[in-house]
């Protein structure tokens, strides 16, 4: 294990969020290399670190005054062992390879994990939609696609939205790719309804994830009514988390964005949690213009993490909750902790968690819906129909529910029950590797 996290941090050195997800997958998967001669054998550890494909290209735009931006962009194409290279698109200041690399990789066990037949990739760029105008991001989005066009396909790789890329953002992207091929065909997902998107996927990511949750929760025998809960966005994933929560009885008492949290001990629910979607969808404001609006707490500079609460669930961006923030959340009485965001959790609070005995999803596990539901897109448009929302939502249910005891299943049988993080990794894992090796040294 050491040697090959050596190799990976030495090519690589200044790419510490590809590191820190290497050595969670590594970690887990060690019984599973000592157990299968076959897999050392092939190599399958050192080839899987590795992207089959890495593009970089400049963006150039003009923006609202004339003036020209330019800005850089990336798909890392992962592994496409067992289908097309899926991933989302993110566009974020924060946007650099390293993130990039690790999102793909996680992205490649995720969709193992679904079952359904998607490799792995992530693409980005360091834009930042807010404060943009629409013409400004559809400028970008054009000159962006006009690049990465050449590289994608219905049956090579299918990118999707992401952190900073929503509704309208893949509907400048397609209509731009559109253009360029002169074809109409389901090369993204996460479009709009009328012209080849799903019903459920908007809500999917943060819906699957509180399926997760309940699953989870009844290894216990327990439910999510009554349940108090903190999460840390306001975004698309936290809105439909809330909504599903609500649903199911539980009360959501705070949001938060780069700026602080919100604390709302009444819980955030219908006319509130429709301002709340819109700040972001419509207004994109900061979630302090909610405590604003409704008399309650902002609580500046901080996660929300020092909250009580039976769940906190990470909706953000990577390595959010830090060790001292499990070290609170567990001493505040938190039962489970369920990453929503991609490795919101860093390696020592993840740690922390297990060893205190607490539920711990993690994200490649708990946040699938969203890129599952996305497949059932792909599915869709290939046979030129239209899934009503009931049915996809119970396919949706489902995967997760799949997912679940996969996890618990893969973790048992390699000594390790109850750990998610371990059981999602191997189960995964296992799926890709036995692909590769079908396909040869390629």
């Amino acid at each position: 294990m050491s040697d090959i996290l050596e190799v990976v941090k030495n090519r690589d050195p200044h790419q510490p969020e590809f590191h820190q997800a290497v050595t969670e997958v590594v970690e887990s998967v060690m019984p599973v290399l000592e157990q299968n001669p076959e897999y050392r054998k092939h190599n399958v550890l050192e080839r899987i670190v590795e992207p089959e494909r890495v593009i970089m290209f400049r963006v150039p735009w003009v923006d609202d005054g004339g003036e020209v931006q330019v800005n850089r962009a990336f798909r890392v194409q992962m592994n496409s062992a067992i289908g097309p290279y899926k991933g989302g698109c993110r566009f974020h200041p924060s946007v650099n390879l390293s993130i990039l690399k690790f999102l793909a990789f996680e992205q490649v066990f995720k969709n193992a994990l679904t079952t359904l037949p998607m490799g792995g990739g992530k693409a980005g760029s360091d834009f930042d939609p807010k404060g943009k105008s629409d013409n400004e991001v559809m400028r970008f989005c054009q000159s962006f696609m006009a690049e990465l066009f050449r590289h994608i396909g219905p049956n090579t790789d299918v990118p999707a939205g992401d952190v900073g890329v929503g509704a309208r953002e893949i509907g400048y992207l397609f209509g731009m790719y559109k253009k360029l091929t002169n074809e109409f065909t389901g090369v993204l997902t996460g479009k709009s309804l009328n012209w080849g998107g799903s019903l459920v996927r908007p809500e999917a990511t943060g819906y699957g994830a509180v399926y997760f949750l309940e699953e989870m929760l009844k290894t216990r025998h327990e439910t999510v009514e009554g349940k108090t809960i903190a999460i840390s966005g306001y975004g698309n994933a936290g809105t439909y988390v809330i909504e599903k929560v609500n649903e199911l009885g539980g009360k959501v008492v705070t949001i938060g964005d780069e700026y602080g949290y919100v604390h709302d001990p009444d819980g955030i629910k219908g006319e509130k949690l429709q301002y709340m979607a819109d700040l972001w969808t419509i207004y994109r404001r900061p979630a302090k213009d909610y405590a604003d609006r409704y008399k309650c707490e902002w609580v500046p500079g901080k996660r929300p993490w020092e909250v009580p609460c039976d769940v906190a669930m990470p909706t953000a961006l990577e390595n959010e909750l830090q060790l001292s923030d499990a070290e609170t959340l567990v001493t505040n009485g938190c039962k489970a902790v369920v990453e929503v965001a991609n490795m919101p959790c860093t390696l020592e609070a993840a740690h922390y968690f297990k060893e205190n005995g607490i539920l711990f999803a993690p994200a490649k596990a708990a946040n699938a819906g969203g890129v599952a539901t996305s497949g059932l897109e792909m599915s869709q448009n290939s046979m030129r129909l239209s899934w009503g929302r009931e049915e996809v939502d119970a396919r949706l249910k489902g995967i997760m529910q799949n997912i679940h005891a996969t996890c618990l299943s893969a973790a048992e049988n390699y000594g390790m029950p109850g750990n998610y993080v371990a059981g999602a990794n191997i189960a995964g894992f296992i799926k890709v590797v036995d692909a590769m090796i079908d396909q040869g040294v390629v």
